[in-house]
């Protein structure tokens, strides 16, 4: 697409350190969105967010988004994304993506041969990747970490 800035991300990219154990309290349960109910009844065994949320260590890294091009899919600046690196794209996939040299965070499509990276913010075109690009799927997103309580300003 001649003509459109294409849309970039920067990220920052953390090593997940699995040498030790991160068991946390797991509501197994489930936790109703309805009417409350005593805690208590379902909190009954640990989780270890290490070994749920990363399948491949040696090629999982954390990464925090910088940018605002996948704010309608929920993921915002400071987001933390956890990427699996052995994982192959197929079409549909959140992905880190290095074009040109430059990475960037969209959705890719595949069609018959063809790429096409997708935003998910109307401010920004998608990106056709073209043969003559410098482009490569980095890796696969397959969580994304969010502050849920957001900073509060002090009076």
């Amino acid at each position: 697409m001649t003509g459109h800035p294409k849309p970039r991300l920067k990220l920052d990219f953390i090593k997940p350190d699995l040498s030790t154990d991160l068991e946390l309290l797991y509501a197994d349960g489930g936790i109703k969105a309805g009417f409350p109910s005593p805690a208590e009844d379902y909190i009954s065994d640990t989780l270890d967010l290490n070994k749920h949320l990363v399948s491949h260590p040696t090629s999982t890294f954390y990464a925090r988004v910088v940018g605002d091009s996948m704010i309608d899919e929920g993921i915002e600046e400071n987001d933390m994304l956890v990427v699996d690196r052995s994982l192959e794209p197929e079409d549909g996939d959140l992905a880190v993506c290095c074009l040109d040299g430059e990475f960037t965070l969209k959705r890719i499509l595949i069609s018959k041969g063809s790429i096409t990276l997708m935003p998910s913010n109307q401010h920004y075109e998608p990106i056709v990747v073209e043969a003559d690009d410098d482009f490569t799927v980095w890796g696969i997103v397959t969580h994304t970490i969010k502050a849920n309580r957001r900073p509060r300003r002090h009076i």
